[in-house]
């Protein structure tokens, strides 16, 4: 198939890779070009706009940080729907809002291009392995025709409902990676001023009914002193935002998630937030401190 992907960073360069080593001809574009660089060496090739992408390719896929980029992507001067033509397929791996994406695909699907959202999880290490939980909203028909080149992407593959529905169940996901990073940073806070080893607590707790994918894969991290991101602080604090507005307007009270997302916010108050997640760990150090 022919394939474009808008969107090259931490999480698009291996998605996107993975797919071309699926034997598809690949088409990609990142506001840095520069970005592309690998995915050149390895046969794609690089396009000079989100328009320019769609012209060539049957789905195009998009991965960039916020609402607003997904936006341009499509809709701006140079955007998707510039060379919008029926029959291509739009899927969005980004984490943006539920509304917006409503919106999104409405528009689309006026000139004939059908919309999944189909937002990831399993951070860097998922992309390049191709293990990503991929959380799909749209229609069954389009999904199905996605479905292969999503198989390539990750080892479960779910589709939850309409368009929007993909970007919900990505809210109740950055939940749960939010309460169990602060769960983390706090035990191994108290581990260590405890007096306990921590490592072998990280080890032991990793494998019983308290274990998670943070404790598993940051953990470590945590312990050997690297901050470096496969998710930045300020990308989760961004999606955090997406978290309460869902949340407000379905009127269900999330107070353990909102004070978390003050500790992020303190977080990026110490220059943190182009750091990974695990960084936390110096905001909840220094209350002990």
């Amino acid at each position: 198939m022919k394939i474009g992907y808008i969107g090259t960073g931490i999480m698009g360069a291996p998605m996107a890779l993975n797919l071309l080593r699926a034997g598809h001809e690949m088409f990609v574009y990142n506001r840095t070009i520069s970005k592309c660089d690998s995915l050149k060496a390895a046969g794609a090739v690089v396009c000079d706009s989100p328009g320019a992408v769609a012209a060539k390719s049957d789905i195009v896929f998009i991965n960039v940080p916020d609402t607003p980029d997904v936006q341009k992507v499509l809709f701006g001067d140079a955007g998707v729907i510039h060379a919008a033509r029926a029959g291509l397929i739009v899927a969005d791996n980004s984490t943006i809002s539920a509304g917006a994406t409503k919106e999104f695909a409405a528009k689309l699907k006026v000139v004939g291009v059908d919309y999944l959202d189909a937002p990831v999880s399993g951070g860097d290490v998922g992309a390049q392995k191709g293990t990503l939980a991929i959380m799909v909203g749209g229609e069954k028909e389009v999904f199905d025709k996605v479905l292969p080149l999503l198989e390539v992407l990750g080892s479960k593959v779910s589709l939850l409902g309409p368009v929007g529905s993909g970007q919900m169940c990505k809210a109740c996901n950055q939940m749960f990676c939010t309460l169990h990073m602060q769960a983390l940073c706090e035990a191994i806070t108290l581990a260590e001023n405890a007096g306990l080893d921590v490592a072998k607590m990280v080890d032991i707790v990793s494998g019983g009914a308290a274990g998670s994918w943070a404790l598993s894969n940051l953990g470590p991290k945590i312990l050997a002193n690297d901050l470096e991101p496969a998710f930045m602080i300020d990308l989760l604090v961004k999606d955090l935002k997406l978290v309460m507005e869902l949340a407000a307007d379905a009127r269900v009270a999330i107070p353990a998630t909102a004070m978390a997302k003050q500790f992020f916010h303190a977080a990026e108050a110490k220059g943190l937030g182009s750091k990974g997640t695990q960084a936390l760990i110096e905001v909840v150090r220094g209350l002990s401190k």
